[in-house]
Formats: structure tokens, C-alpha cells, sequence
């Protein structure tokens, strides 16, 4: 399976972010970029973090991490890719769940 998501990359240039303030960041981006997003999964490379909570632990031998399958699986459109990976954040447009 292939990641089908457009990728949108944030570089802050070495402000040493933490994973609030990366979020926010991720969070701001997939705000313009889509129509009520919703955070499906998310990945904090220095925490060694994903969530969902093990979602990479079956996919060693896989091309794609679990987080991303996970959110692919759920109707994810945008992956948030924020300083070259050390956080990345999946999202979905609200859609159908609008009320």
C-alpha cells in the first residue's frame, strides 16, 4: 500500500519545537488546507510516541508506518510533516460526521 495523502512540510529552522507547539503548527496548516480537519494519528520521533498507541509495532517488515496506515485506513487526506519527520500529523476533513 502507498500513502495517498498530500504532504504538506513545515520547517522551523532549528527552534527545538515541542510536541504542543508542533501540533498547533500541524494543526493551523491542515485547518487551511481542509474543511473541518479532524487529527486521526500523529508521530513524535524523539518520544519514540504514535498514536494510536502501537499502531507500528506489526508493521516492521511494511513500507509504511502504522500510524499512517491507521489514518489511511480512516479516510485520511493530509499528512502534516513538520521538521523533516520529527513530528508528523494525519488528518481527515470532517465530512459525514458534521452535525
Amino acid at each position: 500500500m502507498s500513502d495517498p495523502m498530500q504532504t504538506l512540510h513545515i520547517t522551523t529552522h532549528g527552534l527545538g519545537l515541542d510536541f504542543a507547539t508542533a501540533k498547533r503548527l500541524a494543526d493551523d496548516a491542515a485547518d487551511r488546507a481542509l474543511d473541518g480537519p479532524i487529527c486521526l494519528s500523529w508521530f513524535d520521533r524523539a518520544a519514540d510516541r504514535e498514536s494510536p498507541a502501537h499502531a507500528s509495532e506489526c508493521h516492521d517488515a511494511c513500507d509504511i508506518p502504522g500510524y499512517i496506515d491507521y489514518a489511511v485506513n480512516r479516510g485520511a487526506e493530509l499528512k502534516v510533516v513538520v521538521d523533516r519527520g520529527a513530528y508528523v500529523f494525519c488528518y481527515r476533513p470532517i465530512g459525514e460526521f458534521a452535525g
